[in-house]
């Protein structure tokens, strides 16, 4: 997701963080490699990726944020625009300005659900259904928020959408209604001004729990799903994340691999909180925005948002999830 770019002031101390919580690779690692850009994006016309959802076959929904589309690409990157959401006449969305596309979730029947921010009463979940018609908006959140990521739990027919500027994980029926603030405070918070921008960020429901990145806080946070459904309480899994965006989970463990927006890093984030870099810009990452794992791919989108050579793209990796041997590289 968006997030300005702050002074260097604490460079000395997240440099420090990083070293202290990153580690060596470790037996269990699983290894990215083969990185390859299939697709690229024209940043002019708003082309920016920001977020991904899989189809069966093996292709990528995305979220193009500043052009308010979603578009379907293959593994040999052949581009099919599914849906633009409708133009706003005056946006007013925080931190950007801009009515943007964000999250993505795709249902098992092919019903694709995506975040839209615009400042207005358009800001919301809007449906893309596989008909081709045009999107419905099922769900209205604050014109005051940033409604981020977005995961559906199919089981139990809730969306959950993080708000980066409420500091809040909302809860909606699949099929449209009102929203519920299923989970608040100050760890999905942004910083306090002046420094705070983006919150809540990224997020997924994995393992019994929805988890969900903080950008200013650059953090990695699991809140249990309660028998009722109702939230637990919020635990930091992971800190030091400089720039952290979206996220994917590699298998069934808590190990992840997480967007390293203003870095040009996909780190892989072990359940014990440590992690490492293992793709960067030199790979084809150019400000990447999220992540997805399909089967023994790696999809990372970037949108190019700080860098100066302006490449959105989506670049393909291999995924082993078999051990490695200790101290060999992953690529």
């Amino acid at each position: 997701m968006f997030r300005v770019l702050r002074p260097a002031a604490t460079a000395t101390a997240a440099v420090a963080l990083t070293v202290l919580v990153s580690g060596p690779a470790a037996a269990g690692d699983p290894v990215v490699s083969d990185p390859r850009v299939v697709a690229h994006f024209d940043f002019a016309l708003g082309q920016t990726p920001e977020n991904i959802a899989l189809e069966p076959d093996g292709s990528a929904n995305l979220t193009l944020s500043f052009a308010r589309q979603v578009v379907n690409v293959d593994k040999q990157g052949t581009k099919r625009i599914l849906a633009t959401l409708p133009a706003v006449a005056n946006p007013n969305t925080p931190v950007i300005g801009a009515a943007a596309a964000l999250g993505i979730a795709r249902a098992h029947d092919g019903t694709l659900y995506v975040t839209y921010a615009t400042g207005t009463a358009e800001t919301g979940i809007w449906r893309i259904k596989t008909d081709g018609s045009a999107p419905v908006q099922i769900a209205t959140l604050p014109a005051t928020g940033f409604p981020n990521g977005l995961a559906l739990d199919e089981e139990c027919g809730t969306l959950y959408v993080a708000d980066s500027v409420l500091g809040t994980v909302w809860r909606v029926p699949r099929e449209g209604g009102s929203p519920t603030a299923w989970a608040t405070g100050e760890a999905l918070r942004p910083l306090p001004a002046p420094d705070g921008v983006v919150g809540a960020n990224g997020l997924k429901v994995h393992n019994g729990a929805v988890w969900v990145s903080n950008t200013d806080r650059k953090t990695l946070l699991r809140i249990p799903v309660r028998s009722d459904k109702s939230a637990g309480a919020i635990e930091t899994r992971a800190t030091g994340l400089d720039g952290i965006d979206d996220f994917a989970f590699t298998g069934r463990d808590d190990t992840a691999l997480a967007a390293l927006n203003t870095d040009n890093v996909l780190a892989l984030v072990r359940p014990d909180g440590t992690h490492k870099p293992v793709l960067t810009q030199q790979d084809g990452l150019s400000n990447p925005t999220s992540v997805a794992v399909g089967g023994r791919t790696v999809y990372v989108p970037s949108a190019s948002y700080f860098t100066e050579v302006k490449d959105p793209n989506l670049l393909l990796a291999k995924l082993d999830k078999r051990h490695g041997l200790p101290g060999l590289p992953n690529r």
